[in-house]
């Protein structure tokens, strides 16, 4: 078998669980971003950034919810509101079970609204193709061999979700509500603000504090983790299967989605942001055009169809939507002078100074 014994017994099980963290930390930066675009917005936009906190705590609560029916604890009391969520056991567990509990709560909510989204693909008639490790190469139980493995998985998934995402015909209502659905786990994947008057951030340090208290006081269950997967890890290297790898290649895709679900809604709060800038009633131009143009080059690919005709309609409904929205702020606002301008009106201003 190539590689050493000690790459195979001690840093390849480390391979893919690097790989998820690595995600699972791009997920925190994008998250942080778009709790920024909210904070930035929310004088203008309160009802829209109640919504989205209440999506956060919402799947925070489920989250919660769901660790307590794993571990057999029971649910007594189940309360949310736009502020904050109340999830109350039947039975009062300590020891390991309160620690899986936590960690469906610190945790969960990352993973959760990916997988609603996979549900919901799953029961209606958008698909995708989804390629086990096992389809791709030999699994190969070392270092580079996993991460090479696990790589491929997600390349595969996400080259079959990007040719899906980029071909979404919007007019099917299955597809139109798979579009919604992204958008709102999108925003709510975590509470923007915890209380009325946003005293106490939930922000990416304050994720990172629990997850470490999580750790610092119980690093035993953490060891019991981490043995648990080299355990597995062997186990699939003594029977010569993939299940390690296909495993954490789960954990990859609804990375992924979470991801992609970000950027769609990051997106959308930029917009807002941009156009809040425009003054009048002309600002909502840019979300007219969107629908205008996209059904637009749908009616004239019906009477002339050519291949790729749903990604270029979503093309052109983006980049007319980003034109208009330029040239707006461009007509109706000072934001796109340029140095030179400015510069020559301060020489012009000096000059009358001067001569005064």
């Amino acid at each position: 078998m190539e590689g050493s014994p000690i790459d195979i017994v001690i840093f390849a099980p480390l391979a893919v669980i690097l790989g998820v963290l690595l995600f699972w930390f791009i997920q925190l930066l994008i998250i942080e971003f778009e709790k920024y675009l909210l904070s930035k917005i929310r004088p203008k936009h309160e009802p829209l950034c109640r919504f989205t906190n209440f999506l956060g705590v919402l799947f925070q609560s489920v989250c919660h919810a769901l660790g307590y029916t794993v571990t057999k604890s029971g649910i007594s009391d189940f309360y949310i509101s736009v502020d904050y969520g109340r999830v109350a056991p039947k039975r009062k567990k300590t020891g390991i079970f309160e620690w899986i509990s936590n960690a469906f709560l610190f945790i969960g909510p990352f993973f959760l609204p990916a997988v609603l989204l996979l549900i919901y693909v799953y029961f209606s008639q958008v698909t995708f193709e989804v390629v086990t490790p096992s389809q791709l190469i030999d699994v190969k139980y070392t270092f580079a061999g996993q991460i090479n493995t696990f790589g491929s998985s997600l390349y595969s998934f996400s080259s079959s979700f990007f040719h899906f995402f980029f071909n979404i015909d919007l007019l099917h209502p299955g597809n139109f509500g798979f579009m919604l659905l992204l958008i709102f786990l999108g925003m709510g994947m975590r509470p923007s603000y915890i209380g009325e008057k946003k005293q106490e951030k939930v922000d990416m340090f304050y994720d990172l504090k629990n997850i470490w208290s999580l750790i610092r006081h119980k690093p035993l269950y953490i060891i019991i983790l981490f043995l648990f997967a080299y355990i597995l890890f062997y186990i699939s290297l003594f029977f010569n299967q993939n299940w390690y790898v296909a495993l954490f290649s789960i954990f990859g895709w609804l990375s992924i989605i979470a991801i992609v679900s970000l950027v769609v809604s990051t997106l959308i709060l930029l917009l807002i942001k941009t156009t809040d800038e425009i003054p009048g009633k002309i600002k909502l131009l840019p979300y007219l055009t969107m629908p205008v143009f996209y059904i637009l080059m749908r009616a004239i690919f019906l009477y002339y169809p050519i291949e790729s005709s749903n990604m270029i309609s979503l093309a052109v409904m983006i980049i007319s939507t980003i034109l208009i929205t330029y040239l707006l702020l461009r007509l109706k606002t000072n934001k796109f002078k340029s140095k030179r301008d400015i510069k020559s009106r301060k020489k012009k201003k000096k000059g009358e100074t001067d001569e005064g």
